[in-house]
């Protein structure tokens, strides 16, 4: 079994992207990330302070707009008009979820695309399924296939199943390995037998928010298993959805969790902001 390592694998690209951005800024250009939060979810206060975090090592300008739970949608809309305008901002990504009176696809729509570095945007969405590289693409589906083509997994014909519809990351995450030649099932909540197509997968990628819901029982020996869940229990260990002790037994490669898919949605959400930037200087 082979762990991959997606927390050595974005530090490698991280310093790769330090010196193209370090190229940028000979040029005159400062590469700019803003971050909107909105309200006061523990999670995603998480998430936004790491990414705040990467920006300033290395070497993005990082603006971080902290907005109280009532803000109105109008009021998130202004904002992001305005930063859609700002020529210093070369990326804009609002933090999921929203509270409730917010539509998110209304939010996630007036980004402009050329901006959008999280990759939800209609036009970078009808890229990706064209297969065309014009275009942004979601962060994490894009770190796990930069994860898997570090370790020379070949994707062509590989069986795969993708458990999760997201739009973030179960339904780009299926069409990327489409476009690399895998043949793709997607599992669901409604999905009668999950088990039925696990058995026969050659590669996994759960990315469903449930404590071990991919056991021993439901995979063949020398599985690729891929796990994006992140939970945390009651003790507060953050886990998968992978039963990583039982799988890791008959896998060829897996990932862990923390340290896998994690770092490399960083990764590429810095990659994503900084072709932004070389975008507007070209």
């Amino acid at each position: 079994m082979i762990l991959l390592d997606g927390k050595a694998l974005s530090i490698k690209i991280k310093e790769e992207l330090k010196e193209k951005n370090q190229i940028l800024k000979e040029k005159g250009m400062q590469t700019c990330l803003a971050v909107i939060l909105v309200g006061n979810n523990p999670a995603s206060q998480t998430y936004v302070n790491s990414k705040a975090k990467a920006c300033e090592e290395y070497g993005i300008k990082s603006l971080v707009y902290r907005l109280d739970e009532n803000t109105t949608q109008n009021e998130l809309l202004a904002l992001i008009h305005t930063l859609n305008y700002d020529d210093s901002v070369h990326g804009i990504l609002v933090q999921l979820p929203l509270p409730m009176h917010i539509n998110k696809n209304l939010v996630l729509e007036s980004i402009t695309s050329s901006k959008d570095v999280d990759g939800f945007h209609p036009i970078n969405v009808g890229y990706l399924n064209l297969g065309l590289e014009s275009g942004f693409l979601p962060c994490t589906p894009l770190g796990v296939m930069k994860l898997l083509k570090a370790y020379e997994i070949n994707l062509e014909g590989l069986d795969t199943v993708v458990i999760g519809e997201s739009n973030i990351v179960g339904r780009p995450m299926a069409t990327m390995l489409l476009n690399a030649g895998a043949s793709v099932s997607i599992c669901h909540i409604k999905t009668k037998d999950l088990k039925l197509y696990t058995q026969k997968a050659d590669l996994i990628i759960v990315a469903a928010g449930c404590v071990n819901l991919l056991r021993s029982d439901m995979v063949k020996e020398g599985v690729i298993v891929i796990d994006v869940g992140i939970n945390r229990l009651e003790n507060g260990q953050i886990v998968g959805d992978v039963d990583f002790e039982n799988v890791s037994k008959k896998a060829s490669f897996i990932t862990p969790v923390p340290g896998g898919v994690g770092p490399m949605t960083i990764a590429m959400l810095l990659e994503n902001t900084i072709k932004s930037a070389k975008n507007r200087l070209n």
